[in-house]
């Protein structure tokens, strides 16, 4: 029981759930700072580049999991 918890923890569906979430966040996030007076660039650059890998990922499993097309 407990064996198939941690599997399913670590699932690709589990995986991509995360990382949808923490890209909403940072979304969210990014929105923030830019809004504020003086925004801090170097933060966004680096938050806009952390969400750019997040996209990737979840791009990279979502093909992953696609059911293949029949032929």
């Amino acid at each position: 029981m407990h064996r198939r918890m941690d599997d399913n923890l670590r699932s690709p569906q589990r995986q991509l759930i995360e990382l949808r979430i923490e890209h909403a966040d940072l979304d969210s996030l990014i929105d923030r700072l830019a809004e504020q007076p003086q925004p801090d660039d170097l933060a966004l650059r680096r938050l806009k580049k952390r969400r750019l890998l997040l996209r990737d990922q979840i791009r990279r499993l979502e093909i992953e999991l696609e059911p293949p097309e029949p032929a």
